[in-house]
């Protein structure tokens, strides 16, 4: 053992002299420290060597700098990398066999295009200059510098034309063509359109005797109807149809009743509202389908109803529900009703043209209003002040206010781009919001005409259909993509967007939304005659009865009723459900 020693320590001193005789150099001095493990040790009368640790250092892995991949499309890097990292390879280790062909850069399929910018209008003017005379200028070759060499295909073609392009050549002239009367259109100074060569009379087509008499009689007949739309409405009268329209007191039908369980004449609201699950009561007495129902202000005990029979009837809502009067003075379908604030009169809208004021009680027809276009809303001002004014949505994008006192036009608001659907009062009757079939909803302030608000998006459907909730805190809009949308009546107008009622099929038809009185339910109806319920906190779906036969196009849920709802379809049916 100790022999070995030796002679690692005298192997170790005769490689430093060779070292030293090879290259003249000094010896160096050995650390004692790096040859201390070979030195023998001696305890009592045995010798030892120190214990050899022959196992090589490994680096801590923190330690060694992992290569990190730079991806070369790269533009800005936030650190600095090293070289090793920034020359490296993009995808793993280098192929050794890599080939100088496999090595080019690709940047599609068949190898390496060069980016160049060609000119839209000079590509086209070559390629179709190449599918007309066979030749165009070679892409590769530079253009400042054009000779014989500078085109590709025929070019003896293009030496012919001395290179000129498809739209310096002008069209080939391959046949004399006919002169045509009224010019040539190349010809800017002689050319008299289209229509020159059929402006003689002769070459005209005119009817023949008899021919021309049926068109005059027809036209006569059109003549006669417009002037007698304009100029004579449809005669007003009313049919009572109770025997007595007072009672001992002399009070009318108009009268709140006070034996029917349930306190009108206040303005609470039930505490509870119920869903309702049976049919109470039918009124039949329309003849075809009934567009819209209205409430008696504040009690709520009468039913007005307009219908495309032309005609409006008012009904009771307790008692024997029956048919209190209808009034009729309407050439066509009643479109829209709005009673007043005390329901002693009230205004129907019909597609004769014609805006009505009629006293609830008499049936007396009491003014007239039409600008000769369709209305297709009407609604008083519910100001206690201004009951003298009301405002109408019309078929030609206008909203037009007029003054009962005068019967004039006091204010036009003329805004939308399509046909005014509805009107609805919000923030204390200061300002009114309009919707038309430009898909848009805005909002005005009383008497001035220009909209401070103008609510449209992309996605956005026309939404012919607004009701306010019983709070006056939201509007409910029955959208065209079969959704009811809530807006924010107050400030912002803002679409809820936790709050879209699904479910139903309303597509083409506005049928009207209502809330129950404490705002725990939403009620529609829908295309397929349906009654849909929802749940106004979850948005779910609770209910759905068939309601009517064809399209249920109003519910109203009465304000002083827990779970009465009351709806109208085009079956002509108005129907009270519990």
């Amino acid at each position: 053992m100790a022999a070995a020693v030796g002679s690692l320590v005298s192997y170790g001193s005769d490689s430093d002299s060779e070292n030293e005789s090879e290259t003249g150099t000094s010896p160096q001095k050995v650390d004692p420290d790096a040859v201390a493990h070979l030195q023998p040790l001696k305890s009592g009368t045995v010798t030892t060597l120190a214990l050899l640790n022959s196992a090589p250092e490994v680096a801590v892995k923190e330690d060694v700098e992992t290569g990190v991949h730079l991806d070369p499309a790269l533009k800005e890097v936030s650190y600095n990398p090293t070289y090793e990292t920034m020359f490296a390879p993009e995808f793993g280790p280098e192929n050794p066999f890599r080939s100088q062909q496999m090595a080019a850069p690709r940047n599609m399929l068949s190898g390496y295009a060069e980016p160049a910018h060609v000119n839209d209008f000079m590509f086209e003017q070559q390629r179709r200059t190449f599918s007309t005379f066979g030749y165009a200028l070679d892409p590769s070759v530079d253009t400042s510098q054009v000779s014989s060499n500078s085109y590709i295909g025929a070019i003896e073609e293009a030496e012919k034309n001395k290179g000129l392009t498809v739209f310096e050549a002008g069209p080939k002239k391959t046949e004399k063509r006919k002169k045509v009367k009224g010019g040539e259109a190349s010809d800017i100074d002689t050319f008299l359109g289209p229509w020159a060569k059929y402006q003689d009379e002769k070459d005209v087509a005119k009817p023949s005797e008899d021919e021309q008499k049926e068109l005059d009689e027809i036209t006569a007949k059109r003549q006669k109807r417009g002037k007698n739309e304009e100029e004579a409405p449809a005669e007003e009268k009313t049919i009572l149809h109770i025997k007595d329209a007072y009672d001992y007191q002399g009070r009318s039908y108009l009268h709140i009743p006070q034996d029917v369980g349930v306190n009108l004449r206040s303005a609470d609201i039930p505490d509870k509202c119920y869903l309702p699950k049976k049919q109470l009561h039918v009124w039949t007495g329309h003849t075809k389908g009934v567009s819209a129902i209205r409430l008696f202000p504040v009690s709520g005990h009468l039913l007005l109803s307009c219908s495309m029979d032309c005609k409006i009837k008012l009904w009771e809502v307790y008692n024997d529900r029956r048919c209190v009067r209808t009034f009729i003075g309407h050439s066509k379908a009643v479109r829209d009703v709005c009673f007043n604030n005390t329901g002693t009169q009230f205004l129907s809208a019909a597609y004769d043209r014609y805006l009505k004021l009629w006293d609830s009680e008499t049936g007396q027809c009491i003014a007239r209003f039409t600008n000769r276009k369709v209305p297709y809303c009407v609604k008083f001002n519910p100001d206690e002040e201004k009951q003298n004014l009301f405002v109408a949505g019309m078929s030609d994008k206008k909203i037009v206010q007029w003054d009962i006192r005068s019967g004039e036009v006091v204010q036009e608001y003329d805004r939308h781009l399509g046909a005014v659907n509805t009107i609805t009062f919000v923030d204390e009757n200061r300002r009114f919001v309009s919707t038309s079939d430009d898909k848009s909803l805005r909002v005005w302030e009383w008497d001035i005409p220009v909209d401070f608000k103008y609510i449209a998006e992309p996605s956005m459907h026309s939404m012919p259909a607004v009701t306010l909730s019983p709070n006056g805190k939201w509007l409910a809009c029955q959208s065209m993509d079969n959704q009811i949308l809530i807006f924010g009546a107050q400030n912002r107008f803002r679409l809820n967007k936790k709050k879209i009622f699904k479910g139903h099929m309303v597509a083409g038809y506005a049928c009207q939304v209502d809330f129950s009185p404490d705002m725990s339910y939403v009620v529609s109806g829908d295309a397929d005659g349906k009654l849909n319920i929802w749940d106004w906190k979850t948005t779910k779906l609770y209910h759905r009865i068939k309601a009517h036969d064809k399209v249920c196009i109003s519910a109203l849920w009465h304000p002083h009723e827990t779970s009465k709802v009351i709806t109208c379809g085009w079956d002509g049916q108005i129907k009270l459900w519990d």
